[in-house]
């Protein structure tokens, strides 16, 4: 699996290819900047970019801006933003496009190696990886602009979960009930926010995102 890397402190960026190269990824390229990282993903067609969001010359927003541009002209392209603190604006315009292939991780909530490693082959692969507080704040902003349908605290709970990416046995797992009964949850949710229901785990997840951008 070909990997873009995009990170502008050497350290961090150096030891994130050691990492990636452990577990079997190809790094296609490893960049520190913005118009870098442009050019590697337009000429080298990686299977995933992971991107810090703020990169030179302008140390804003430089690579979360070349990262949504590379999808415009390749839609879907598989992007994992790093990112050192929850910043909405970015969150939402990562989820604008509704195609899957999203992750959005907190560089200081990163524990372990395998926590990284399957949210990059779970966005490589077309899946999600969003942090739990990017979904709270995404969840507490949507509750501010409106109403969550009625949602009770258990489903609120199961709707977390659900946007992170979980499945039902790992939601169920986690809060100590029943596959059935997180099922249950899930439907009242999807009738509650009037979403189409779906068997799919990324599809279901791509429900929920697109309902917290709203607004």
């Amino acid at each position: 699996m070909r990997v873009v890397l995009a990170e502008d402190l050497f350290l961090l960026r150096d030891g994130l290819v050691r990492m990636l190269e452990a577990y079997d990824f190809e790094i296609a390229a490893a960049v520190e900047t913005g118009p870098e990282l442009t050019r590697a993903l337009a000429e080298l067609e990686p299977d995933v970019a992971v991107v810090d969001v703020r990169l030179p010359p302008s140390h804003t927003d430089e690579g979360l801006q070349c990262a949504l541009t590379a999808r415009r002209s390749r839609p879907g392209l598989p992007v994992l933003v790093l990112s050192q603190h929850v910043e909405q604006l970015y969150a939402r315009e990562l989820l604008a496009d509704g195609d899957g292939g999203i992750g959005y991780l907190l560089k200081d909530r990163v524990f372990d190696a395998d926590q990284f490693i399957d949210a990059v082959r779970r966005v490589a692969a077309g899946g999600t990886a969003m942090d739990p507080q990017v979904i709270s704040q995404l969840l507490s902003r949507r509750a501010q602009d409106k109403p969550m349908g009625g949602l009770t605290p258990r489903e609120r709970e199961v709707m977390e979960l659900v946007a992170q990416g979980r499945s039902n046995g790992a939601i169920a797992s986690q809060l100590v009930i029943t596959e059935r009964a997180v099922a249950k949850h899930t439907s009242n949710i999807f009738g509650k926010l009037d979403l189409p229901p779906s068997d799919d785990d990324n599809r279901r997840v791509l429900a929920v995102l697109a309902y917290l951008d709203r607004g």
